[in-house]
C-alpha cells in the first residue's frame, strides 16, 4: 500500500480525533460544543464520586489536570441551560438570597453555603465568569464568583431560605445526581442532547469551514510560492453527472503546470451522515476526476469519522489517491504527494 493511499487502520495512526486547538481558538464559541463533549466524560466522573459534601468536586477538580475550574462552570451552565446571558439578567442575587447564604437540604441534612461575590451587584456574563472560549482554554481555577455561580447551578433548586424565580431554580438541580451514577447518566445524556439539537447545525457547519480553511493555510506553507490554493472549487472537466455543472471541491490545488487536484474535507467528532454520502459518491468521483486527468485527495478526522463512520471511511481510502489526518504534519505529508506527482 502506497504511504499516500492509506488504509483506515494507517489512517487511524496519524489522526488527532478531537479538534486542533488553533482551530477552536480561530473558531470562537463555535468552539465551545466540540471541547465539551471531548471532556464530557470526565466532567461527568467527577459528579459521580463527589459525594462526600457539597464541596467535594471542587478538591477533585484540584487534582484533575483535563478539567480546569472555567470548563467545569461551563459543563454546568449548559446542563443547566443557564449561561451568563441569562444569569446577567437576574438582578442582584440579594434580592432572592437575603441573607446572602443558601441554605439547603442535601443527602439528609442541611447545608449552609455562604456567597463570596454574588450576592452583591456584580457581572455574571460569560468574560467575567471565564467561560468564553478562549478563557476556557486558558483553563485555570475557580475564582470566588465561579465558585458562588456552580453552587447556585447545583443546589439551587434545594434552597430553603429564597425567593429565587421558579423558572431559573427548577433548572438548578444537578446536585440532586451526585453521587447517582445511573441518574447522572441519563440527566447528561438528555441535556447534551438538547443542547447538540440547538448549536449542532450552526457548529457543524462553522468548523467545517474553519478546518477547510486549516487546510488551505497548511498548504499554501507547505507548497512552493507558484502553487494556487482556492476553497470551494472545481477541476475542469469534472462534471455533475445529471446537471451537467462542474463539480466543487472543498479545496483545490493547482500546480504551475496546470496539475489539478480535488482535495475533500471531513472532520466530525459526533456522528454525522455526510461522511456516508462522501463514501457512496467516492467510485464515481474518482472515475471522473482520473479520466479528467487530476487526482482527488482527502483529509479526514475526527471520532465520529475514525471510530464510528469506520465502514464508509474505509470505502472513501480506497478510492482516494492520498487521504490524510488533519494535523500540520498531515498537511505537508498531502503537500508531499501534491509536489510528487506534478507531472
Amino acid at each position: 500500500m502506497s504511504k499516500y493511499k492509506r488504509t483506515l487502520p494507517e489512517l487511524r495512526s496519524k489522526a488527532v480525533l478531537h479538534w486542533p486547538e488553533d482551530i477552536l481558538i480561530a473558531a470562537g464559541d463555535v468552539s465551545i460544543l466540540p471541547l465539551l463533549l471531548k471532556t464530557q466524560d470526565i466532567f461527568i466522573s467527577i459528579l459521580k464520586i463527589a459525594n462526600q459534601d457539597p464541596l467535594s468536586w471542587k478538591q477533585i477538580i484540584k487534582c484533575n489536570n483535563t478539567i480546569s475550574g472555567p470548563l467545569f462552570l461551563k459543563h454546568l451552565m449548559v446542563m443547566t441551560d443557564l449561561g451568563g446571558e441569562a444569569l446577567n439578567k437576574l438582578p442582584p442575587l440579594s434580592n432572592y438570597f437575603p441573607y446572602g447564604t443558601l441554605s439547603f437540604d442535601w443527602e439528609g441534612k442541611n447545608w449552609i453555603y455562604s456567597f463570596q461575590e454574588i450576592q452583591n451587584k456584580c457581572s455574571l456574563a460569560n468574560s467575567a465568569l471565564r467561560v468564553d472560549s478562549k478563557s476556557i482554554l486558558k483553563g485555570g481555577s475557580f475564582t470566588p464568583r465561579m465558585e458562588d455561580v456552580a453552587m447556585l447551578l447545583m443546589f439551587g433548586s434545594l434552597g430553603l431560605n429564597d425567593s429565587l424565580p421558579m423558572e431559573v431554580k427548577d433548572r438548578c438541580i444537578v446536585g440532586n445526581f451526585l453521587g447517582h451514577p445511573e441518574e447522572l447518566d441519563k440527566f447528561a445524556k438528555e441535556n447534551y442532547i438538547r443542547v447538540s439539537r440547538q448549536v449542532g447545525g450552526a457548529t457543524s457547519n462553522a468548523l467545517g469551514q474553519l478546518a477547510q480553511n486549516y487546510v488551505v493555510e497548511h498548504l499554501q506553507e507547505a507548497l512552493p510560492s507558484d502553487w494556487t490554493v482556492s476553497r470551494d472549487a472545481s477541476l475542469p472537466n469534472v462534471f455533475h453527472s445529471v446537471e451537467g455543472e462542474g463539480t466543487n471541491f472543498d479545496v483545490v490545488a493547482k500546480s504551475p503546470t496546470h496539475k489539478y487536484f480535488g482535495i475533500e474535507v471531513s472532520f466530525q467528532v459526533t456522528t454525522n451522515s455526510v461522511i456516508e454520502r462522501k463514501a457512496r459518491e467516492s467510485e464515481g468521483l474518482i472515475s471522473s476526476v482520473h479520466a479528467a486527468g487530476h487526482k482527488i485527495c482527502y483529509v479526514i478526522d475526527g471520532a465520529g469519522n475514525i471510530n464510528i463512520r469506520q465502514h464508509a471511511v474505509g470505502i472513501i481510502c480506497s478510492h482516494s489517491d492520498c487521504t490524510v489526518a488533519l494535523s500540520g504534519s498531515e498537511i505537508k505529508h498531502l503537500a508531499d504527494f501534491l509536489i510528487k506527482n506534478n507531472y
